[in-house]
């Protein structure tokens, strides 16, 4: 398995090396966040697209359709997704020009009903209005479909609103030798305690080598 992210910064499309399996209720995976708005924040050099394409993966070998959405000025890169196990041909990607315009296309692809997965990379300084949140949160738990929402801030720094149901940060650390500890910390989770924590060990790419 590999993972991906945006920018050679963020990049960890990597092979994922063999770990222990830590307790169930804590993996990052796709029935975790189902029926959830989610926010996966990160500042920096980062985890941050390694762990939203996780979900990617896993939903597609489950079958569950995703969506990505992203602007048009920037998106993650090709040839690491299909590295990774991605299916591209099978992975909707929405170019949207403007927050409203994202906003918008998560709202009809979530309101179809066809998709278990919808990610939007609003990057940093992102507001989205609580009307918004409301409407995507409603959609995400009538439908059971995931929605992330990557963001770029610091843990500190608030949440997108009250809406979000969870909350995470994406970390990485260099292990050496070319290998990356790719870790997810819940900052809030509505369904649980904060300060869980998911990681998995992975090998970076030619460029983090």
């Amino acid at each position: 398995m590999t993972r991906i992210a945006l920018e050679r910064t963020d990049i960890l499309a990597a092979h994922r090396l063999p770990t222990a399996e830590p307790a169930s209720e804590n993996r990052w995976e796709l029935p975790a966040v189902a029926g959830r708005l989610v926010e996966l924040s990160a500042a920096g050099p980062s985890a941050a697209l390694t762990l939203a394409f996780a979900l990617v993966l896993d939903a597609q070998r489950r079958g569950e359709p995703a969506a990505w959405i992203t602007g048009i000025e920037s998106s993650f890169f090709p040839p690491d997704a299909a590295e990774g196990g991605v299916d591209l041909a099978a992975l909707p990607v929405v170019r949207a020009a403007e927050l409203r315009q994202a906003l918008r296309a998560a709202d009809h692809l979530t309101r179809s009903g066809a998709f278990g997965l919808v990610t939007l990379d609003l990057g940093a300084g992102a507001r989205v209005p609580l009307p918004a949140q409301t409407r995507l949160g409603g959609l995400a738990a009538r439908h059971g479909t995931a929605i992330v929402l990557l963001t770029r801030k610091r843990s500190e720094e608030s949440s997108l609103g009250s809406l979000v149901s969870l909350r995470g940060e994406a970390l990485r650390e260099n292990r050496g030798s070319g290998r990356f500890a790719c870790r997810l910390r819940a900052l809030k989770d509505k369904r649980r305690s904060p300060g869980w924590a998911w990681e998995e060990l992975c090998r970076g790419p030619a460029g983090l080598r």
